[in-house]
């Protein structure tokens, strides 16, 4: 008889790993088509194809901005918005969240040694409700997706969130609701990139004249222009198959329409359906295209940003279950907030 218990070969947790890719999902995605519905295949093809290379040029401006920001260091501007007097912390912190040129998991670090250092917990929520929210190249990829002013408003939303969470929290700190909020010898795990502190050192603007500034520009643009080809591959060919497949009354039911309702639905759905911000737009443009409203779009995409695993994972590893739970009713109240207005203003 064979051990049932004996480790699985590594050839096989390699060939898992890849069939969980967002290359092998594409192609397994148009092969069904080919195989159950081969009269469809030209149409989901075409609408895929011509929605990524519409999303191309976008994709370059936004590597090379990914690649030079981080070779120059830009993100240790980032440390200045936490000094001086709490109020304008809590301004400069959601302002600066929505420029952060480094991932959520990236934010750990830096958020330690400030919850270490003593920085306000208010101006390290707006921060932290901000930055997941939107960056330089989620902003030219939801552009593309969805338009300027849906981007244009994502990006205020996430400075408005970050700010009213961060003077929610300043006026829980002040009645005394939120004393020692850290968690003991807080050791947040996320793997690889837990880099040193992101916030130390200065900018340096002339990445050229260093060699080693050099190398970094061209490895984070390839490694972001790979990152986001496959994704945005996969996420338009989702929302191709949204477009062909899913009945428009169905999601014209459940989110279409004006009211709160409709808003309060997709945020609550957003956070727990979380797509990554590169994913995210163009299957917004595609159940819109069914009937979503605009409004509930914006909500799913604020609500889902704010519950990203590695964002989560941060507020969770490093501070203390009540101040986890803040964290998730701002971000869920701000979402549903941010889609009313939208919805009014639109």
């Amino acid at each position: 008889m064979s051990d049932s218990t004996a480790p699985r070969p590594t050839g096989f947790i390699e060939l898992t790993k890849r069939l969980k890719s967002p290359w092998t999902l594409s192609v397994v995605l148009i092969a069904g088509v080919a195989l159950l519905d081969p009269g469809n295949l030209e149409q989901v093809s075409s609408i895929a194809s011509q929605a990524f290379l519409k999303t191309l040029p976008f994709i370059l401006v936004a590597v090379l901005l990914i690649g030079y920001l981080k070779a120059s260091g830009a993100e240790t501007l980032i440390g200045r918005a936490f000094e001086g007097r709490e109020v304008m912390a809590v301004l400069l912190a959601a302002a600066i969240g929505g420029l952060a040129p480094f991932c959520s998991c990236q934010v750990i670090p830096f958020v330690a040694g400030l919850i270490a250092l003593g920085a306000p917990l208010s101006a390290i929520m707006a921060f932290w409700l901000a930055s997941p929210l939107i960056d330089p190249p989620t902003l030219l990829i939801t552009a593309a997706a969805l338009g300027w002013p849906f981007a244009i408003a994502k990006a205020v939303s996430a400075v408005a969130l970050g700010l009213f969470g961060g003077y929610v929290t300043l006026g829980l700190l002040r009645a005394g609701r939120l004393k020692d909020i850290a968690r003991p010898r807080a050791k947040p795990k996320c793997g690889s990139c837990c880099a040193p502190n992101p916030a130390s050192g200065r900018p340096h603007w002339t990445i050229w004249d260093t060699p080693a500034r050099r190398d970094t520009f061209r490895e984070e643009a390839l490694e972001n222009l790979v990152f986001l080809v496959k994704w945005l591959v996969l996420a338009y060919v989702l929302e191709a198959l949204l477009i062909e497949y899913v009945p428009a009354n169905l999601v014209a039911g459940l989110v279409g329409g004006e009211g709160v309702v409709p808003i309060a639905i997709s945020a609550f759905v957003g956070m727990p359906a979380y797509l990554n911000s590169y994913v995210a737009p163009p299957l917004l443009a595609g159940l819109m295209e069914q009937g979503m409203s605009a409004g509930a779009a914006l909500a799913f995409m604020v609500a889902g940003a704010v519950s990203s695993v590695p964002a989560m994972a941060a507020v969770w590893a490093l501070v203390k279950p009540r101040v986890f739970a803040l964290y998730l009713g701002l971000g869920v109240s701000g979402a549903i907030i941010a889609g009313l207005v939208f919805q009014v203003l639109i």
